[in-house]
């Protein structure tokens, strides 16, 4: 200890004898080595050249790092071991999406946004201020990871495809329009989810749609036996012409919601327990005859209703045609819905967007996190019952006796 001690004011004196050295830099560099010291220790479980049988591993050499600071960049020694890994607990790692924020904030500034909301923005994520060079390199880092992303070849079979849309408003020509921005998310046939593409467009229609979806061709998507999506005609038109080998299923929740547009206030919980009925069924056959009996009981009070639902007899009890284990999860867009909600947190913090880029930046990063997420949590799908899809589809739908319930009266 003694020995530290000496070593520390001889330390000192060199700093004060060195005009050229600043004194508080310095200072901080030898905390934050002391500190690294410290910590590495306490990982291991010993000093250097320490022998201790709680020793966990060795120190083996230092990684260089550029810590920036308001006393200037300060240069890190951070330690490295045999095994495991040490990563000093004062550094604290920006994430992709976090920093595209801030590059979503710089790029707002230059593109005439009040500065008042640009300090709402950067008050609302903890910042003191934005550094124009270091948000300009933090830009460049996150296009070429988003893009990489984007753009990544798809080498292996999805049975399972959902696309949604959600909009953002985006200031074009001086003008603030809404735009859509449409996420693709699939499932490996291993079972594991995966978000595949993102684009954004003036709208959804049948021509935008379709370069979307042959991107994802293009980039090597195959496998399809099943589409997920809302009732877009736009979409439902491209689907036919580039993915005409996918059945498609038409999302049930919003099914219902079109359903229950077209019934009184008062009536909606009645109409929409009776609709429960049709997709409470063990397989598809007891499915579409609730159905019909359903839409008969419906069609003398609510005739609208009842013509919205027998329209979507086919599209909307597609699902029932693949494994049982997995009806919940593909007979609508919710697992899609909840990375757009994901989107949407973030996304509502800047409100306006001053360019499309922008757009791209932001969520293409919150996208690269959640799939990175997904990769390493459980398998969407159990391997087994991804098996059972190349089951013959009659054995699939043989299920067991159907559940008889009563029409609405």
């Amino acid at each position: 200890m003694a020995e530290d001690s000496v070593d520390l004011h001889e330390y000192l004196r060199n700093i004060g004898a060195d005009g050229e050295r600043d004194f508080l830099h310095e200072i901080a560099a030898l905390a934050v080595r002391l500190a690294m010291d410290a910590e590495v220790s306490q990982q291991i479980g010993a000093q250097p050249y320490e022998r201790r049988e709680e020793r966990a591993t060795h120190r083996n050499g230092y990684r260089e790092r550029t810590w920036e600071t308001r006393l200037g960049d300060v240069r890190l020694r951070i330690p490295k071991l045999r095994r495991g890994t040490y990563y000093p607990s004062f550094l604290e790692p920006r994430k992709p999406a976090e920093r595209a924020l801030v590059a979503v904030i710089q790029t707002a500034y230059i593109q005439g946004v009040s500065t008042r909301k640009v300090d709402d923005l950067v008050q609302a994520f903890g910042l003191s201020g934005v550094d124009k060079s270091k948000v300009s390199r933090m830009c460049r880092e996150l296009d070429e990871a988003v893009s990489a992303f984007r753009n990544r070849p798809l080498e292996v079979a999805y049975p399972y495809l959902w696309l949604d849309a959600l909009y953002l408003k985006v200031r074009q020509n001086h003008r603030i329009v809404n735009m859509a921005v449409v996420v693709a998310v699939g499932v490996r046939e291993t079972g594991e989810r995966e978000v595949l593409a993102l684009d954004i467009g003036g709208s959804e229609e049948e021509a935008f749609w379709k370069a979307f979806l042959r991107g994802l061709v293009g980039r090597g998507l195959r496998g399809v036996e099943l589409v997920i999506s809302d009732g877009h005609e736009g979409l439902k038109a491209a689907l036919a012409g580039v993915l005409a080998g996918a059945a498609w299923q038409r999302c049930r929740v919003h099914l219902m919601r079109n359903v229950l547009s077209h019934v009184p206030r008062g009536d909606k919980s009645l109409v929409s327990a009776a609709l429960r009925t049709i997709f409470s069924q063990p397989t598809q056959e007891a499915a579409r005859q609730q159905l019909a009996e359903v839409v008969l009981g419906m069609r003398p009070r609510w005739p609208r209703a009842a013509k919205v639902l027998e329209a979507s007899e086919e599209d909307v009890l597609t699902y029932m045609t693949f494994p049982p284990e997995h009806w919940t999860r593909i007979y609508s867009t919710n697992p899609l819905e909840r990375v757009n909600a994901e989107i949407k947190r973030r996304t509502n913090v800047v409100g306006i967007f001053p360019n499309e880029e922008a757009v791209i930046r932001l969520v293409g990063s919150v996208l690269i996190e959640i799939s990175d997420e997904w990769q390493v949590g459980r398998r969407y799908f159990s391997q087994a019952s991804m098996r059972s899809l190349r089951e013959p589809e009659a054995e699939r739908l043989a299920g067991p006796t159907p559940l008889r319930l009563a029409p609405i009266r």
